[in-house]
């Protein structure tokens, strides 16, 4: 695992190429802290930066940039290709023995050869993993980005002054510039509504993410230009969806079982292809305790599995991730974090996210990771499982409220949503009687809940409904200063056309925009921030085809209930008792944090002076949602996590330093 970064500047407008490079890949010293190399064509304009993160082949021979054999390409590489030793066997069967001599076993060195046999599409196609990649070919004087199916890597890029610049995260970018773009407001409402900015937009005006599953050639004319063509889909989740359930299952449950516990395992193997010590997080969860059971049953030796315990027994699944352990008989380790603990990573999370990021979650994940990375270099992880097997209450829960209110005429259920979200909380709580109803952390809360399905009934389609559902905030825009709601790149309503199910359309949804800009990237920030690689097999892509090909009912017996079929699974290996339990989840108390233990730094940050100063949040709202939530009228915890961590970020990122 590695962090990437490079630039073209065809007019040479960028001065000192080298020491420039050389500063851009530093950033990301902590995305790879065993090795740093750089390449650079003066004539083209070009620079590659790596910082290498050793898994496979620890010698020089897998030291990056990388030529090809031929001379041809330059490869920077951020990630792992699983299958590659399967590749460079096929490679050696389809060239004459003579054209390509392998100096080592590294991934880096299969892949930029494979490409060039067989060109970057066709290569990709046989790739099992996950990566992002910066590739220049040296005779077309072209630049190749190119990002895995899943997203599971990051990549970055911008035009700046006549040249493009990219990297693994934003903050190398800006070690090219000589001050930051602008704070896009349309991000900045995008981003209060989902938690993250998903791409690809970023926060600032012209910084993009690159999406997953797709390819970006840039020629230098484009360049000189400021024409950056549209990347182009080698992947599609939509496609392939489709594809699968079109095609069916045709076996039984039992033969489903039989075929995912095989390609689990098959996944997992893969997964393991290490020179390093690797493990495995353990929550005790259904996914993680899937993972680690295949991890055991593939290895001759106690497998490593680390968990992280609250002291708050409400959020804490440790003891039921050590009884998983100890019947897996993996070689267990676990750390428990009292709420101190937690309370004094939220300041650094700004500085482990250079983007604004607001998943709560990823404060036990930089924990558990720093935790796990005292003894592995390397652990595998249960992310992707709820994606694709129906595992979120929202699916199953959404779909059944929406068929039930659609049969209400949409006009009508519109007019009751306008009449419900402009009745202000008190006087709803009121007229229901439910002042003082309880929710998880002791504050009344019936009015988000009734206001929410409002929205939920107001919805006209799957799209509208799965927006409604995993919104912070319904209204964002209102928060924003001249913020407007940008048009979404994803287009929700072509996205999912043709999928079966209003649960599945919102699985699909959240497999192309929740994963890969929330799931996926608190994990890999939170683990690279610590030289730490997490592998995820049930992000394996020929799982995700099986998955689409099952019928519902494996995914759900009951329609309340999901991830049916993992259960069955997981049932062969573990004693239904050590598993079968409501889903909790990776969470932290924010809403009462931030009335007791976080109030003060949440006060500074929520300053009304401050927040008219700055101009980017409409105080008055702000300071509305603030004074409800301490009076404990509503539960405004989610939203006004998000607007604490943008001020946070704010702090840590947009001073008038660059570093």
């Amino acid at each position: 695992m590695c962090g990437v970064a490079g630039f073209v500047d065809p007019r040479q407008r960028l001065a000192d190429s080298q020491s420039l490079i050389r500063r851009m890949a530093g950033t990301l010293e902590h995305r790879g802290p065993d090795d740093a190399g750089e390449w650079r064509d003066a004539e083209a304009g070009i620079a590659l930066g790596h910082r290498r993160l050793s898994i496979l082949d620890l010698t020089a021979a897998g030291h990056q940039p990388m030529l090809s054999h031929c001379g041809r390409y330059v490869l920077a590489y951020n990630g792992e290709v699983y299958n590659h030793l399967a590749i460079r066997a096929d490679m050696q069967r389809h060239a004459p023995t003579d054209d390509i001599r392998f100096r080592g076993h590294s991934d880096t060195e299969t892949l930029v050869n494979a490409i060039a046999l067989w060109g970057v599409a066709d290569t990709l196609q046989r790739c099992n993993g996950m990566f992002a990649f910066a590739l220049w070919d040296r005779e077309e004087r072209k630049l190749t980005l190119g990002r895995d199916r899943a997203g599971k890597k990051p990549l970055y890029y911008s035009l700046y002054r006549g040249s493009l610049l990219f990297s693994s995260e934003m903050r190398a970018l800006f070690a090219g510039m000589q001050q930051r773009p602008e704070i896009d407001r349309g991000a900045l409402t995008l981003f209060l509504r989902h938690n993250h900015v998903p791409g690809p937009y970023s926060i600032y005006h012209g910084v993009q993410k690159l999406p997953a599953g797709t390819l970006l050639e840039i020629q230098l004319s484009d360049i000189a230009a400021g024409n950056i063509p549209v990347p182009v889909t080698w992947w599609s989740a939509e496609r392939e969806a489709r594809k699968a359930q079109g095609s069916g299952y045709a076996g039984t449950l039992t033969d489903a079982i039989d075929e995912l516990d095989g390609l689990l395992r098959d996944a997992t193997r893969l997964r393991m292809l290490s020179d390093v010590p690797l493990g495995v997080f353990l929550s005790g969860g259904i996914d993680s305790s899937l993972v680690t059971a295949a991890m055991q049953a593939e290895s001759a030796v106690p497998v490593r599995s680390f968990s992280i315990g609250f002291e708050d027994e409400t959020f804490n699944e440790a003891a039921f991730a050590s009884r998983v352990a100890e019947h897996l008989g993996t070689d267990h380790a676990e750390l428990y974090v009292s709420e101190r603990h937690l309370l004094d990573a939220v300041p650094q999370m700004a500085g482990i996210y250079d983007e604004p990021f607001a998943d709560a979650s990823q404060i036990p994940s930089w924990l558990v990771s720093r935790m796990a990375r005292q003894d592995v270099t390397v652990a595998l992880s249960g992310d992707g499982g709820d994606e694709l097997f129906g595992g979120y209450e929202r699916y199953w829960f959404g779909e059944q409220r929406w068929q039930r209110m659609r049969r209400l005429p949409l006009p009508l259920r519109r007019m009751g949503n306008a009449l419900v979200q402009g009745c202000p909380d008190v006087l709803l709580n009121a007229l229901l009687g439910l002042a003082k109803q309880e929710s998880a952390d002791g504050r009344a809360d019936i009015a988000s809940r009734l206001k929410m399905r409002a929205a939920m009934a107001a919805s006209g389609s799957a799209a509208a409904l799965h927006q409604a559902l995993v919104s912070d905030s319904l209204h964002p825009r209102h928060l924003v200063q001249g913020g407007n709601e940008p048009s979404y790149a994803l287009n929700p309503a072509a996205a999912i056309d043709g999928i079966q199910g209003v649960a599945e359309q919102m699985m699909l949804l959240d497999y192309i925009e929740w994963l890969p800009d929330d799931l996926l990237v608190k994990m890999d920030r939170a683990s690279m921030a610590v030289s730490l690689e997490v592998r995820a097999p049930l992000l394996d892509y020929r799982l995700f085809e099986f998955a689409w090909r099952l019928p519902r009912e494996f995914r759900t017996e009951d329609g309340v209930q999901g991830k049916r079929i993992l259960r069955e699974l997981l049932s062969r290996y573990l004693p239904q008792e050590l598993f079968d339990r409501p889903k909790q989840g990776f969470c932290v108390p924010v809403a009462s944090w931030l009335r007791g233990p976080l109030r003060d730094w949440s006060e500074a940050l929520l300053d009304p002076r401050r927040l008219q100063d700055e101009g980017w949040l409409d105080a008055r709202c702000v300071r509305l949602c603030w004074d409800q939530h301490l009076a404990g009228s509503h539960d405004w915890g989610d939203l006004l996590w998000s607007i604490l961590m943008f001020q946070s970020w704010q702090d840590r990122w947009t001073a008038n330093s660059l570093s």
